[in-house]
């Protein structure tokens, strides 16, 4: 009881100490105060409609940096899940999922009507961050990440034989994966394309014009700030993550019993 209750004030104290910290600065001047040169460029450079040859076009400074400052190095970061996911595939190669009724499995009415209506708002959650990425905290990933909450809850709430009566199945998330991971793959090319047909310079990943490759994406729609290529890589990240996380919810959530022997059954077959 006394280790609860030093532990309690422990936490207690650190929290008072980071909100004095981030609030007030805490005395610790520059570290606080002042904002670092690459910092202010970054700052005064993402959304510079005075130099359309010098800027991401977007008021959201994280997003521009993700998606354009470092697009490529991005890329790759994020290949790495996408290449974790294609290892799980790999894995549960061959492996039947047994159709049977959701009926009688899950938690009890009430959890399951109470998260029937948490869905709904959920999805609008979700494609909001998407959608607003390029304006405000958020993008792609956190998007997806926050959409792939659903497959998990109805997994655990309604069982995940659920999942395959409303048909969400794995090669289901894998297809809607994929129409993400091709939309990230146009996006990338599509300056290049402009390019070509109009015989100007270009670059993969470019967003907007530079002093030395005169192609822009599409700023805006009418009154609307899109940002050029940042909405169309925050919407197809949502696709892919969301979709990605999907599959490995429904392969966990496969009966470890059942893995296993159609495992053995395969090893004797071959």
């Amino acid at each position: 009881m006394r280790k609860d209750i030093i532990v309690a004030i422990c936490l207690a104290i650190v929290v008072v100490v980071i909100s004095y910290i981030v609030t007030l600065g805490g005395g610790l001047g520059p570290l606080f105060n002042d904002v670092r040169p690459l910092a202010t460029i970054y700052l005064s450079t993402t959304l510079n409609t005075y130099n359309i040859t010098f800027t991401a076009m977007s008021p959201e400074a994280v997003t521009a940096i993700v998606w354009d400052y470092r697009g490529l190095d991005t890329l790759f970061e994020t290949a790495v899940f996408y290449l974790a996911i294609i290892g799980s595939v790999a894995v549960y190669r061959g492996i039947d999922e047994k159709l049977r009724a959701s009926e009688g499995f899950g938690l009890s009415k009430i959890v399951k009507v109470v998260t029937k209506l948490l869905i709904p708002m959920n999805i609008a959650i979700a494609a909001s961050i998407a959608l607003h990425g390029h304006l405000t905290p958020g993008g792609g990933f956190q998007a997806g990440a926050a959409m792939a909450v659903i497959p998990i809850l109805l997994i655990v709430v309604f069982s995940r034989y659920f999942l395959l009566d409303i048909r969400l199945s794995k090669g289901l998330a894998l297809a809607l994966r994929s129409i993400g991971l091709l939309g990230i793959a146009l996006t990338v090319f599509i300056p290049v394309v402009i390019g070509l047909i109009r015989g100007l310079n270009a670059y993969i990943m470019q967003n907007q014009a530079k002093i030395n490759a005169p192609v822009s994406l599409p700023a805006f729609i009418g009154d609307s700030l899109i940002s050029g290529s940042l909405i169309l890589y925050n919407v197809s990240e949502f696709l892919a993550v969301s979709f990605g996380f999907a599959i490995l919810f429904i392969l966990l959530s496969i009966e470890e019993g059942l893995v296993k022997d159609q495992m053995r059954g395969e090893g004797v077959e071959h």
